[in-house]
């Protein structure tokens, strides 16, 4: 019986040797208190944390706090764990049913009006709004300042 329990513990150690081999000890940024979805995530609660990984998978995970300044948990981000990029997401600027800016540019032309969000949206994003005045449903862009592109895209 101690043959077998020294053979099995022979092989534990050489398997765990062998998957660490082939994976690279990265410090991630971790949370140190959970994190929960619309909430901002401010490097108050943010640590660091070591982990073995595959070099190639690191690129999914955030290892540099500047990744996560200015950005939105889209999922609960577990204390301890890292933080995967998908997690994350911008602020929403425009909310459905609010009222936004709507901007047309055009050369030296600009016309502006006012629109209600029919969808939600970030820095970016595709959104619809509804033109107050002539009730039309037009397709614009969240600008940064919350007003929303009109027009040629």
């Amino acid at each position: 019986m101690t043959r077998f329990s020294l053979l099995t513990a022979c092989f534990l150690m050489m398997s765990a040797a062998f998957s660490y081999a082939y994976a690279n000890r990265v410090d991630f940024i971790v949370p140190v208190r959970a994190i929960y979805p619309g909430q901002v995530v401010s490097n108050a609660g943010l640590g660091n944390k070591n982990f073995y990984i595959k070099a190639d998978a690191v690129s999914l995970y955030v290892t540099n706090i500047e990744q996560v300044m200015n950005k939105v948990a889209r999922h609960t981000l577990i204390a301890g764990r890292p933080i995967a990029l998908s997690a994350l997401g911008n602020p929403v600027l425009v909310s459905r049913g609010q009222t936004a800016k709507l901007v047309y540019s055009s050369g030296d032309l600009r016309i502006t009006a006012i629109g209600v969000a029919l969808q939600p949206g970030s820095s970016g994003d595709f959104i619809k709004v509804r033109n107050v005045d002539s009730g039309r449903v037009i397709t614009g862009t969240v600008l940064e300042d919350g007003s929303v592109q009109v027009g040629i895209q």
